[in-house]
Order: structure tokens, then sequence, then C-alpha cells
């Protein structure tokens, strides 16, 4: 297993090298906003596909809906550069929140980043298997199966060390980026020269009636809400500042940046070319694929084209791979996750969250079927509940700071907020029951969680703490009381007993017997050797041996009044597996029975066989 280990994620990591672990921008632009950036292959899909409940006469309304969620996107970029800048320590939302609100709010936004982050993982993968399949349809029967394979794959990618994983992940991210903004400029070319031939804006008697109707506009809305699932994993940078070499707030601020350039640049071009092109969305096709083949043809390079969007749509999930781990490790070191999710493994990442983050995605993809469409409802809803509670906490920030408080600043924050708390009651609202109620239930579930750990962990300090009067209580305590069970008289029993005296001079054995007649044959043995040492036989009628042993620890308990009593169990341990299985296992029987007693301690004493 050792050797497996090394083969996949590499040899182990001085912990010196951490500082030497860190991100250059250009590849901390692939780590930490391949999921942003990916999301302008299905954003607006998403759009497209509510606006179809009014019929394609609608689909120009995609265009104001994508220029909303750019206005929103640049509101929320200005907010969180100023939360780089301000908690360079990581943690985004969480940390903003847990220092400025409280710790509930804090953990509400925790709980509904790191549901967010496994989302990305189920919605990345799943959408790059839905690209992949709209190329090579006869896939479609192992969509699951490959998403699953996808998702271990990045997870052994991700245990190999972060620099490493990042150049892995660059030159995709990178080739993606061209290639969209390649698509953009020649479908651009196609559309000066062709003419604007897919949907337009249509005045009509009817216009006042549809927008004086309830159900268009909750559609409207509804289609706005699946929009901004463009802007999920845009706070991935602000939490995981630390990962950016030094300067790294200024480093992370200037990426975040160019991220929502990227972004807004190629979800603005791909929403104007579905609309131009007059692309509806269709089963097993997807619009970024049917945009392509409007632009490309049945060339190379339409399948090369959806070759790439799938890799992007893949190794989007890293993001989540970068931040989830992050933030575990945050939220775990206040004591609100296991410890070990605190802990940085061989190659100086956190490996528990990278593996917990798979295990849970897989969940989710096994349980939705790979279906994007599934998932997708689930999305966004925790992301603007981050943003609106990160903003919130940088808001209140920024008026106690009375001396640096900048008025541009305190207003573009409050309007970062006020917008991002209305998208979030939009997408609960509009996505409740298409699933986002599971998330709504998921996040007060999952506070609950955060506190039944910590107050675990307060009791548990509270019980191992240490003080003066303690310590000279436990010095003045007299040795304890042994109990060695024996089976009869061997090195293994004088290996024991050797060691027994060492730590007490109050030594008892006990022996169970089946018959009478053994009795007298070893207990003359017994004297010859440890005339000094009392020998308890037990006879056993019913020719069981745990329960004669049990009865026996549990009266010299109720003797001992408290005081301590160490069950020694000697042990021959074999030089092969299956010699183990020609021998029992008492003394590991008997010591899962006498490990919940609270006066006692087992210890075993191994003797190690030859052939």
């Amino acid at each position: 297993m050792a050797s497996l280990k090394r083969l996949l994620i590499g040899s182990p990591m001085e912990t010196k090298r951490l500082k030497h672990e860190k991100l250059p921008k250009w590849k901390a632009l692939a780590v930490f906003s391949s999921d942003a950036l990916s999301s302008v292959a299905y954003a607006t899909e998403e759009i497209l596909l509510v606006l179809m409940l009014l019929g394609t006469s609608v689909f120009f309304y995609s265009l104001p809906i994508a220029v909303a969620i750019l206005v929103l996107l640049l509101l929320v970029t200005l907010s969180y550069r100023q939360i780089i800048y301000a908690f360079p320590s990581g943690g985004g939302a969480y940390v903003v929140a847990r220092d400025h609100l409280n710790t509930t709010t804090s953990l509400v936004a925790g709980a509904a980043l790191m549901i967010d982050y496994v989302l990305t993982v189920a919605v990345s993968i799943s959408s790059g298997v839905a690209a992949l399949t709209s190329a090579f349809p006869g896939l479609l029967p192992w969509k699951v199966e490959i998403a699953v394979e996808l998702v271990l794959l990045l997870m052994i990618l991700n245990l190999r060390g972060i620099t490493e994983s990042a150049t892995v992940f660059a030159y995709p991210t990178y080739l993606f980026i061209i290639s969209v903004l390649v698509l953009i400029a020649a479908g651009g070319w196609q559309l000066w020269h062709e003419g604007w031939h897919g949907f337009n804006y249509k005045e009509h008697a009817s216009a006042a009636h549809f927008f004086a109707s309830g159900y268009s506009v909750f559609i409207l809305l509804r289609a706005f809400a699946s929009g901004c699932s463009a802007m999920t994993g845009v706070e991935a940078i602000s939490n995981g500042v630390p990962a950016f070499k030094p300067d790294s707030s200024k480093n992370a601020a200037i990426t975040m940046g160019w991220m929502s350039l990227l972004l807004g640049t190629m979800f603005l071009g791909i929403t104007v070319l579905a609309a131009g092109f007059g692309v509806t969305p269709l089963e097993h096709k997807t619009v970024i694929s049917q945009i392509g083949h409007h632009v490309f043809g049945n060339s190379i390079f339409f399948y090369l084209f959806q070759m790439i969007t799938m890799f992007i749509l893949v190794l989007a999930a890293n993001t989540s791979f970068a931040g989830f781990p992050q933030l575990a490790s945050i939220i775990a070191n206040d004591r609100f996750l296991p410890r070990s999710l605190s802990a940085r493994g061989d190659r100086l990442v956190f490996s528990n969250g990278i593996i917990l983050l798979s295990i849970l995605a897989i969940v989710l993809i096994v349980a939705f079927h790979g279906e994007t469409h599934s998932l997708i409802p689930l999305y966004a809803v925790g992301v603007f509940l981050s943003f609106t509670i990160g903003q919130s906490g940088l808001l209140k920030k920024i008026w106690k700071e009375k001396e640096k408080r900048n008025i541009t600043t305190l207003m573009t924050v409050m309007a970062g907020t006020i917008v991002t708390g209305l998208v979030t009651i939009i997408t609960v609202v509009a996505k409740f029951t298409q699933g986002a109620w599971l998330v709504i239930v998921a996040i007060p579930l999952l506070v609950w969680m955060f506190y039944r750990i910590r107050d675990h962990y307060e009791k548990l300090g509270e019980q191992l703490k240490l003080d003066e009067q303690e310590w000279a209580r436990r010095e003045k305590m007299l040795k304890p009381k042994v109990i060695i069970p024996i089976s009869g008289v061997s090195k293994l029993v004088a290996q024991s007993v050797q060691y027994a005296r060492s730590i007490s001079n109050d030594i008892t054995a006990i022996s169970v017997i089946f018959y009478e007649e053994e009795e007298q044959k070893l207990r003359a043995k017994w004297e010859k050797f440890y005339p000094d040492i009392p020998l308890q036989v037990i006879y056993s009628p019913y020719r069981t041996i745990l329960s004669p042993i049990l009865d026996y620890i549990n009266e010299v308990e109720k003797q001992a009044n408290g005081s301590p009593i160490t069950i020694l169990m000697p042990q021959f341990i074999v030089k092969k597996w299956w010699h183990a299985l020609l021998h029992n296992q008492t003394a590991i029987i008997l010591r899962f029975f006498l490990i919940m007693k609270k006066d006692i301690v087992i210890a075993t004493l191994p003797y190690h066989l030859r052939e």
C-alpha cells in the first residue's frame, strides 16, 4: 500500500518546503478561476432553458439578463477585492463574518460555501461529461462511471501537491480561454457579414400585458437566478489568498480582476452569439456545442473545441479542490470540524479535505445520475448567501473604521450587499421546488453539526485539563493492581510477569480451566516458578473463557473502589498472516470488552515468534 501511495501521489515533502509551494498569478488564475471561467459553458444555456417556458419569442431577454449579471459581477468583484486586502489569511466570507458579525452567521457562510464547493465538483464534472457525450453520443450509457473516474483522477492530482497540480491545470485553462475568445471573434465576424438571424426583440401589442403578468416576471427572475450560476467560484480566490506568492493580497486582487474581466467577456459573448444565431437548448446537445458547430461547422476544429470544453469543465472542479480543503482547515482550527481536516498530508496539501470532497461529490453524481440540469438548481443558493454574508461583514468593518472610511468603497460594498441579498432571495424562491430546498435544509443541519463538534471538543478539553490539584492527586496514587490472564506457564507468561513486577507489587494471575483435574497440575507448575504471585484458577463448566474472566475483573473492580487496575494480556505475534487463523484471539476480544471500563487499563505485551 505504501508503494502504491508513493506511485500515485509521490514522495513526502518536508514542512520547510511549504513556503515554496506558492503560486504565481498565472498559475493561480488556472487553479482558483477555472470554476468561474468554465461556467460560461452552461450559464447561457441555463437562462434559455428557463425562458423556454415562455417560448422562443422571449429569448431576446437573455441579453438584458446577461448585462444585469455582469453588473452584479462587477459589484461582487469590487467588494471581494476589499476582502482580499482586509483578510490576507484567507477564509473569505467565513472569516469576515467570524471577525465582524457573529459565530452563527460565520458558520452559515462556511456551510453554504462547503455545500457550493461540493456542488461545483459534481456540476463541473457532469457538465464536462455532457460536453463529451454531445460530441460522442455513444458514451451516454456510461456517463456516471466516466464522471466518477474523473473525480478520482482529480483527487489523485491534487493529492500530489499544489504546484504540481497547478502546472497540470494551467495549460487547459488558458487553451479554453483562447478557444472561447476565438469562437466569439469568429462568430462575431459571421454575424457582422451574415446579419443577425436569431432572436430579436419584437414590439407587439401584448408587450405591456407580458410584463404585467406575474408569471412572466417570475420566469424572467428565475432565468436571472439560473444565469447567476456564471458567478459561482468567484469567491474562491478570497478563500485561498495564502496560496499566492508574496505579496499574496496584491497578487490575489490582481488575479481576481483578470478573472472577472475574462468571465464577463466570455459570458456576454456566448450569450450574444446564442441570440444572434437563434440557438435553442436541445437534449444531449449543449448550447455552446451548437454555437461551436455553427461557427466551425463539422470540421476538426469543432471536435477540438468540444474536447477543450470538456477538459475545462472537468478541471473547473479543481477550484473546489483548492478552496474546500483550505476552508475546512480554517473551520477545523476553530474546532467546528474534525481536527484531522486541519492537518497537511505528505505533499503539504490538506489531504483529508481533498478526500472528503471527492467522496461527497461522487455521492451527488451517483444520486443525481450525472444530470447537470438536476444539479444546477441546487447551485448558486449557497454562493450568493456567502456573498451577502461576506459583504455584510466587510460593510460593518468599514463602518467601524471611521478614520480610514472611504465613501466610494462603502457605497460599493453596500450596493453589492443589497443586490446579492436580493439575488439570494430570488434564487431561493425561483429554485425552491426544483431542489433548492435541499440546500436550505442542509445549511442549518451543517451548522448544528458544527456546534455539536465544537461542544464535543470543549467538553473533551474540560475533562482533559490538568490543574495542580489533579496533578498532585495523580502523583500520590498507589501503583496499580495487575491482573495477568494466562493459559499456562511459558516464555510468554515469564515476559509478562517480569514486566508486571516493574510497575507493581500487587500482581495476580488468573486462568480459566474446563476440567477440574487441570487445576492441580497448573498450580504445581506455577508455584515452581512464581511462588510469590497468587494464581486464581476459575473453573468453567460450560467451557467459556470470556465470561469467567470478565466476571472476575468486575468483582475486583468493585473491591478496588476506584483504584487503578491494569489487565496485562500476554499475546504472541505470529510470523505469517495465516498463522493467526490457527490460534484463538482471546486477548483481542477481551480487550474489546474491557476498553470502555473507566478505571481499568488494558495493556498488551507482545511476544514475537520466529518461524
